[in-house]
């Protein structure tokens, strides 16, 4: 098993972004101290993204825009999300 940790500094918080790599898996964990409303959005984001495979990394852009857009967020951008999963994982080599 691969980690990589990737913080993102977005306007208002930090973004950081947990992504656990093994055989074609992969688990994605967001955490932080930016601020989204309603908060439960993460939570449903981190379960579209559990078990993602590499194959279906193409979807991701999706994921994030469909899951983040039903969110109000203070400081942060969808693409700021994006950033900091995608630097997560260039930690984990993918």
């Amino acid at each position: 098993m691969k980690i990589g940790i990737y913080e993102l500094k977005a306007k208002k918080g930090v973004i950081r972004t947990t992504v656990k790599y093994y055989g074609d898996s992969l688990d994605i964990k967001i955490t932080g101290d930016f601020m989204i409303f309603p908060e439960d959005v993460i939570f449903d984001l981190e379960k579209k993204l559990q078990g993602l495979s590499l194959n279906d990394l193409q979807n991701l852009p999706k994921i994030l825009e469909e899951t983040l857009s039903k969110a109000t967020l203070f400081g942060c951008t969808i693409e700021d999300f994006k950033n900091s999963i995608y630097g997560a994982l260039r930690e984990v080599g993918l």
